[in-house]
């Protein structure tokens, strides 16, 4: 079927039972067991539920893969992933990462000793010649947050595999909707689905599917024994939001190329970043890997105070941490998104004090551009 029709006809999409267009929440901890010898295929909350199922099966078919898997955050579904290693074992990161993976990977992991590399995946050579004895996994983000570098993702499977590495690809900008990692190769698709999947700005939800089911039962035993699991309100809501998620980031991505083709016209602004710009490094990647550019743009204004007065103009976007919601959402990556990352760190990786991040909504093209119009004037007053 086409990805819009599996979007809604999941398999999963009706309650069995009484045929409602929805499966219920089941808010319930427990179940009954008829045999207390034989459990049944429910026994305790965290460890299935139908509702938290229904979304899992869901996003399993969307990524084509063989499990999915349903957590408290996208933070969850990533930490939650690397515990598919162990100490000791080497990681090679992508140089351009949410800035919350940095902060996992630097701190908590780094106790755990896992050793973390930040690499840049924009280069195959550089990954390559990064490969260790110890290195056991290859985790990237493309189009990477906050500057949408893109990352060829055929040529760094073709690197795990090489080399017997897990790769992890962060999915959460493009959806599978407009990328699939799994069919390029990769071992595991993590999302943040609080952000496009859901949509609405209204849930907190990770995702992680598995191309091979071996790998799928390692990370469904490490979701019941560490706990986060997603819970059955936010599995609905999460579920709800995915049946629109075509209708929704079709507009939105048409609503982002306009601004910024609009955005790359103003004197006011320095650079414009995103994929679907003929300029933007690795646009041809990109547009050989998806289906579409996305509906995040980012830009770099003079410099901090002109991007805070900026923010602090615009009327109608929201401005808050995260995206993918049907408000446009503008968020100022110093001091949201990669707040975790030292400055200099920051300063090094592209990432100046100027750089405004933008998540197009649902709202006409044209009102945002009059306001963010008028925010620019504003901001250089």
């Amino acid at each position: 079927m086409n990805r819009r029709t599996r979007l809604i006809h999941t398999g999963k999409d009706r309650d069995p039972r009484t045929g409602a267009s929805s499966m219920p929440i089941y808010q319930v901890s427990t179940y009954h067991q008829d045999d207390p010898e034989h459990l049944g295929a429910y026994d305790y909350g965290r460890s299935d539920n139908p509702t938290r199922e229904a979304l899992e099966h869901a996003i399993a078919g969307l990524e084509g893969g063989t499990r999915g898997l349903a957590f408290a955050s996208g933070m969850a579904a990533i930490a939650s992933s690397l515990m598919l290693f162990e100490p000791g074992d080497h990681l090679l990161v992508g140089r351009d990462v949410y800035g919350g993976t940095y902060r996992v990977l630097t701190t908590l992991f780094r106790t755990w000793k896992l050793e973390a590399e930040f690499v840049d995946t924009t280069d195959p050579e550089a990954v390559r010649r990064a490969v260790r004895p110890s290195t056991r996994g290859l985790f990237v983000e493309t189009p990477a947050n906050p500057l949408l570098q893109i990352t060829d993702l055929a040529a760094m499977a073709a690197i795990a595999h090489e080399h017997g590495l897990l790769a992890i690809a962060d999915n959460t900008f493009m959806t599978p909707h407009l990328q699939r990692p799994l069919e390029l190769g990769f071992d595991l698709v993590v999302h943040s689905a609080t952000k496009f999947l859901s949509g609405h700005s209204d849930v907190i939800a990770g995702l992680a599917v598995a191309r091979e089911a071996a790998v799928g039962k390692r990370l469904r035993f490490i979701q019941n024994a560490f706990g986060a699991i997603l819970g059955p309100q936010d599995s609905w809501l999460a579920q709800r939001g995915l049946r629109t998620l075509a209708v929704r980031l079709e507009a939105q991505q048409a609503t982002a190329a306009s601004l910024a083709a609009w955005l790359s016209g103003r004197r006011e602004v320095r650079r414009v970043y995103y994929p679907g710009l003929a300029a933007h490094p690795g646009h041809e990647v990109h547009a050989r890997q998806a289906d579409g550019a996305g509906a995040v743009v980012s830009f770099e204004l003079a410099d901090g105070p002109s991007a805070v007065a900026f923010l602090k103009a615009v009327r109608l976007p929201l401005v808050g941490v995260s995206l993918g919601g049907i408000e446009t959402i503008l968020s100022y990556p110093t001091t949201m998104s990669h707040a975790a990352v030292p400055r200099p760190e920051r300063l090094a990786r592209g990432i100046s004090d100027g750089l405004v991040r933008l998540s197009a909504g649902l709202e006409a093209s044209e009102d945002l551009i009059d306001d963010l119009e008028q925010a620019l004037a504003a901001a250089g007053r």
